[in-house]
């Protein structure tokens, strides 16, 4: 907050304006009792301090109007130090308040007797003058501090705008550009100069001039921008400016494409998803990560092969992110999730007025979008034969075809697919292209199930109980041993999801710090009650149950002196005998 020393400039001119109306001296002081303006007298006292038992003093701390008409007598003027050499014969004096705040004192000062007679003869007229010119400079002093705000306001908004990673600028209803970003400058590559006295419509022309009935069906497009260097293509979003229910212009923000995808990445969970990050140290997952690594060095076409939950798409990004495409974006498409007659538009996307219906400003395809970076096309297997003749032609040619294209487009995509079928038996029964096959197994990767990594489970158990404990806000922090080898001896059909949503389920139901058998689901407690009692139902041999019971024995008493003795005791046979049994079962420590 500023104060009075801030406008002084402004203060001595109203003093002086007041001296040429009333011919008496002038002075005002700040808050701090310093003399900031002042006439006559004053005029060489600026910047010194006044006396702190003063009648200003007073004024100041207390808000109050104090009209001195004969500074002998006066009581405020009695305690006064300097009241003996005074040389001032009356004095009105009125505090300058804002919000309640006292930021100093203007005061009409009489140094002879005609002054004085002024003051005393007018007394009532000169208090309500003064008033008003202590309002006139607390109104200077509020636009002041009125004006530092909105200079405040404004440098901050410009930080926050040249800071946004989005270029941004704001026009009239006209289209004139009143404010715009360094991104907006850099991204279009427009100088300064046809900015500050540019029209948006001239200068992109993508955005069109609509009336204000028609701005929700245009506010938001996609853009094609090929000048001045530049080769863009993007999003673009258009809100209103109102004010008092009047439309005062727009402000447009432009995504690239690029940009979009790289930021949609980054709040990703999986978007540094490594290798390193995917969990298991059995020799057949180690294999397949090694793998996967080598093939991450090239840009050949993979195909990943594996039942459904084995983490396919996990393996893709991995392999993206091991790549030199890593800063580039990383699109996945399901095809299964998508029609037939969706999916060539969502692939390859398409020009505006292809075909009825199609959106203003056309349609980016994925591989579009994915360009200098990697698609993922999940679930290949399901794509219909048509589409899979268009996709061969982009493997082929790196070029893509748009639906209702004029030209072809050069693309530069690191293909990963990835398929739970069988597709060397489709290629056999018709269902999928021979040539296509070849196209995309060029760096197969197989994904062991489960069941053939079982020594991995206890791994994927710690890790997601510490997952699903924290993203449900629970104090679960381990497993009963009974569970672990319930869940260890599980056949897996949906492997890794299916163990997900094991624990996660188990998680949820659980009400103590440890996962018990009572609460995973019946399927699996029905498999593992069952493993149990043929475990019990088992016929051994009177070998392994005699081996069995010595080394019992030998576990109980081996840290005993006599140990041999107790053994051979506890047995019910002689020590002879028990020597002769550790050598035959091999248990007598070397």
């Amino acid at each position: 907050m500023n104060g009075l020393s801030d406008i002084k400039q402004d203060i001595q001119h109203i003093a002086e304006a007041m001296l040429s109306v009333l011919n008496i001296d002038v002075t005002i002081v700040d808050e701090k009792l310093e003399r900031i303006a002042g006439t006559g007298t004053y005029l060489n006292k600026i910047g010194e301090k006044i006396n702190r038992h003063s009648a200003f003093k007073k004024c100041l701390e207390e808000q109050i109007l104090i009209y001195i008409d004969d500074a002998k007598r006066n009581q405020i003027c009695k305690e006064c130090y300097n009241n003996e050499h005074c040389k001032e014969f009356a004095e009105v004096c009125c505090p300058i308040v804002l919000d309640g705040h006292s930021y100093g004192v203007v005061g009409l000062i009489a140094f002879n007797e005609e002054q004085s007679s002024r003051i005393v003869n007018n007394a009532k007229d000169l208090t309500n003058f003064l008033g008003k010119m202590a309002d006139l400079i607390s109104n200077k002093l509020k636009a002041q501090n009125k004006t530092e705000e909105l200079e405040l306001e404004k440098k901050k908004l410009e930080i926050l705008l040249n800071g946004m990673n989005k270029a941004v600028v704001s026009i009239d209803i006209k289209g004139n550009i009143d404010k715009y970003n360094l991104k907006f400058k850099e991204t279009f590559n427009i100088k300064d100069d046809k900015l500050e006295t540019g029209n948006i419509f001239e200068i992109l022309d993508f955005i069109k001039e609509t009336s204000e009935k028609d701005f929700k069906k245009y506010r938001t497009g996609i853009f094609s921008y090929e000048k001045n260097g530049r080769n863009l293509k993007g999003i673009y979003n258009i809100n209103k400016i109102v004010v008092k229910n009047k439309l005062k212009g727009y402000v447009i923000d432009f995504i690239e494409n690029k940009e979009a995808i790289k930021n949609y990445n980054k709040i990703n969970k999986d978007y540094k998803i490594t290798l390193d990050n995917i969990i298991g140290n059995s020799d057949i997952i180690i294999h397949t990560k090694q793998k996967s690594l080598i093939a991450s060095k090239s840009s050949s076409t993979v195909l990943i092969e594996g039942e459904s939950g084995t983490g396919k798409e996990l393996f893709a990004r991995a392999i993206h992110n091991h790549s030199n495409r890593t800063d580039y974006p990383f699109v996945t498409v399901n095809c299964a999730a998508i029609p037939d007659n969706l999916l060539e538009s969502e692939l390859f996307g398409y020009e505006e007025g292809a075909f009825t219906g199609a959106r203003k400003g056309g349609k980016l395809g994925k591989f579009e979008v994915a360009h200098k970076g990697t698609i993922f096309l999940d679930e290949i297997g399901d794509m219909s034969l048509h589409l899979q003749g268009k996709l061969l032609r982009v493997l082929q040619e790196r070029e893509l075809d748009k639906i209702g294209g004029k030209s072809n487009i050069s693309i530069d995509v690191r293909v990963i697919a990835a398929t739970n079928r069988n597709l060397e038996r489709m290629v056999q029964e018709g269902h999928f292209r021979e040539d296509l096959y070849y196209r995309l197994n060029v760096i197969p990767i197989t994904l062991p199930s489960l069941r053939d990594r079982k020594e991995d489970i206890p791994f994927l158990i710690d890790y997601m109980i510490k997952e699903y404990s924290q993203k449900l806000d629970k104090d679960v922090i381990g497993i009963d041993e009974d569970v672990k080898s319930a869940l260890v001896d599980y056949s897996w059909p949906g492997n890794v999801r299916e163990l997900q949503n094991i624990i996660e389920y188990s998680i949820n139901m659980s009400s103590s710090r440890i996962l018990t058998l009572d609460i995973i689901p019946n399927n699996i407690k029905v498999q593992y009650y069952d493993d149990v009692k043929d475990k019990k139902e088992e016929i051994r041999t009177l070998e392994d149950l005699e081996k069995e019971a010595i080394q019992k024995a030998m576990n109980k008493f081996k840290n005993y002196k006599k140990d041999k003795e107790l053994v051979a005791n506890a047995l019910g046979i002689s020590r002879a005998t028990l020597y002769r049994k550790l050598e035959k079962y091999n248990l007598i420590s070397k």
